[in-house]
């Protein structure tokens, strides 16, 4: 006897393949909108379903699971943070709650180096300039000067598969690799790369020229650069983040680059989304920071695997087995899963 189709609410639009498929397999209803949804409104579209599938513009507090309808057995991440859903609340509501880790690395590697080259080349910098000035007026030996990359020192925190992705690229740029993790990486793992692993975050970000994050956010990692280890950063460091925006204290970051003790910052997250805060643009139009629009992980190649993870999940826990990207809280998670 076929098992009944799964029923789904799906708060955001996901890749046109990837709704058909979905349609295909579960009784799916999409949000048609686009936009994040109000809590009324999920728990309104819930009524009767099974699964939701989330997305990380969806805040699921406590309040929100306490209402959720008792059909609801699944939430379904469409990403691989988590840091909008309430773990422990739904771990005590006896919700499954999963992820779509590992399909995203090659890419948001890709956006972390390609931040890290364009912020001391000036890259969009020379780009605005002629589009706005519509009359460059030719070469100089003294126009544009940025700094190169070979020579310098990069401080990658956090060294799981995007952290080590990152290392792998900015190596065959020439720079010198840093790092600082919960736990130190084989030495398969550091001896391609000449890594140096420090135990002590702040002597390593005293040792670099750039930082890079790509390490989870929870407790421990919240505020992670504070003020107090943002001055310890060498004068003109850079500072990269395509991770979590919370990794960052946004304000001490603005004001060391705005006093020039920081040479600048390269930003796919920000502290206030969707508002930006007005220090940060005013920072950015003057060429201080980039700012991309939360683009680490935007291409189609990779939501359309989030989207398939996203149905390998559905349908392992509809056929009533562990799904393979269960999330837990972290008072859970034994340590050798959460590096």
């Amino acid at each position: 006897m076929t098992s009944p189709k799964a029923k789904i609410l799906v708060t955001r639009r996901l890749p046109e393949a990837i709704e058909a498929r979905m349609a295909t397999l579960f009784e799916t209803d999409v949000n048609e909108l686009d936009a994040a949804l109000a809590p009324e409104d999920i728990l309104t579209g819930l009524a009767g379903k099974d699964v939701l599938v989330s997305t990380i513009t969806d805040r699921i507090d406590a309040d929100l699971i306490g209402r959720l309808p008792p059909s609801v057995r699944l939430i379904a991440q469409f990403g691989n943070g988590v840091d909008n859903i309430d773990l422990e609340a739904a771990w005590a509501a006896g919700l499954t709650v999963t992820n779509t880790p590992s399909v995203l690395t090659e890419d948001t590697a890709d956006m972390a180096v390609a931040l890290m080259l364009a912020l001391p080349r000036r890259l969009v910098e020379g780009s605005e300039m002629l589009l706005r000035d519509r009359a460059w007026a030719g070469w100089s030996p003294t126009s544009m000067l940025g700094h190169r990359l070979r020579g310098k020192a990069l401080g990658v925190v956090g060294m799981g598969r995007i952290g080590t992705a990152v290392a792998q690229r900015a190596r065959a740029f020439g720079l010198a690799i840093h790092y600082f993790s919960r736990n130190r990486r084989p030495a398969g793992v550091e001896e391609p790369l000449g890594a140096v692993y420090w135990h002590d975050l702040d002597a390593m970000l005293e040792a670099v020229d750039i930082v890079s994050l790509h390490t989870p956010l929870t407790r421990d990692t919240h505020h992670i650069l504070s003020a107090a280890r943002l001055g310890r950063l060498r004068r003109g460091a850079y500072v990269i983040n395509v991770s979590r925006p919370e990794l960052i204290d946004e304000p001490a970051l603005i004001d060391a680059i705005a006093g020039g003790r920081l040479g600048g910052a390269a930003l796919d997250v920000f502290e206030n989304r969707p508002e930006i805060n007005p220090r940060l643009l005013d920072l950015a139009e003057a060429n201080k920071v980039i700012l991309t629009a939360h683009m680490a992980s935007a291409t189609l190649e990779a939501r359309v695997e989030m989207g398939e993870t996203v149905i390998v999940n559905i349908r392992t826990f509809m056929d009533g087995h562990q799904p393979p990207h269960r999330i837990l809280p972290d008072r859970l998670q034994a340590p050798a899963a959460r590096a």
